[in-house]
């Protein structure tokens, strides 16, 4: 299986390497696996959607 770096993963998705490693830790990339000090997600892994975003906004 092939796997991304948050930098490339962050660069996929539009947001910042931090935020991807922060959804890394909450476990919300689904394959994503520690290897050390970095995260290896996998290449098909889909983008979560953002908890942070509030729907009803008035």
């Amino acid at each position: 299986m092939d796997y991304l770096t948050t930098k490339q993963a962050a660069e996929k998705w539009n947001i910042s390497p931090r935020r991807v490693q922060v959804l890394c830790e909450q476990g919300r990339i689904k394959g994503a696996v520690r290897l050390g000090w970095a995260w290896a997600i996998p290449k098909d892994a889909e983008k979560p959607y953002d908890l942070r975003v509030k729907k009803d906004k008035k």
